[in-house]
């Protein structure tokens, strides 16, 4: 049941990649605090079946299919969550993709997609859905960007350029839309274990290097991430704006 003291009660949030992981998560869980939601993702039937979970909890839920490597089809998605909804307080650009493969491999038709949905996506929705908030005076906007951000990861040529440019993006839109008062955030997560988290490292033996630098000892679960979301959207993050939150259990806070 939704929690009708909640300070999201009544509030709107898009999530795009809704459909799975970590975006399914985050729009579950605004589900049960109330909040009505705009969701999008590639796949009809999966969004229909969280569409139906958050209607169940007692909120609006509009969905809108589309291919986030689609320019066209990210414009058009923006703009008919922007007329559905009469005021949209959040925005959570999820939706990403890898292809693990090293630079020598490099296939250029991996590095447009993973380029266009995990950098060019957010900033074309955030176009778009950043103008209504300007017109109704108020917004967040929370970025999903990754520890590869940080630094360099073996055959993620084009994640990590993708991540890194998120992060670049973030603190653009922070300059631009904080007078009027918009706050923008990021959230850098290490490996999460989603289905593809999983794909990408489920490999015991793949994954064993990567948990050793880890002071935690092991990768993050959905959950630790929606948390993170649902603070940055908060009255309680009210003078946060412009950072990107790093959630890896301490593997950055590691010099060697």
């Amino acid at each position: 049941m939704q929690d009708k003291d909640n300070e999201f009660n009544g509030k709107t949030a898009i999530v795009t990649g809704a459909t799975k992981g970590i975006g399914r998560d985050i729009a579950v869980s605004f589900a049960r605090a109330g909040c009505n939601l705009g969701l999008t993702g590639r796949n009809e039937a999966e969004l229909r079946q969280v569409a139906t979970e958050a209607e169940g909890l007692g909120v609006i839920c509009h969905t809108y299919r589309a291919d986030l490597a689609s320019a066209d089809e990210c414009l058009a998605m923006a703009e008919y969550f922007a007329r559905q909804f009469p005021v949209i307080d959040i925005l959570v650009n999820n939706a990403g993709l890898s292809y693990p493969e090293k630079l020598v491999d490099l296939d250029i038709g991996h590095w447009d997609t993973t380029l266009a949905v995990n950098l060019r996506a957010p900033a074309i929705i955030s176009k778009v859905i950043a103008r209504k908030m300007i017109e109704q005076g108020h917004g967040v906007i929370i970025n999903i960007s990754s520890n590869a951000s940080l630094g360099g990861i073996e055959e993620h040529a084009a994640y990590c350029a993708s991540k890194f440019g998120l992060n670049g993006l973030t603190k653009v839109m922070a300059v631009e839309l904080g007078p009027h008062n918009i706050r923008v955030n990021a959230i850098a997560p290490t490996v999460v274990l989603t289905p593809m988290g999983t794909q990408v490292w489920g490999d015991p033996q793949k994954a064993a290097p990567v948990k050793a630098k880890i002071p935690l000892g092991r990768f993050a679960y959905p959950r630790e991430i929606t948390s993170a979301v649902l603070f940055l959207a908060s009255d309680g993050a009210s003078m946060i704006h412009g950072e990107t939150l790093v959630i890896d259990g301490g593997a950055a806070a590691r010099l060697y």
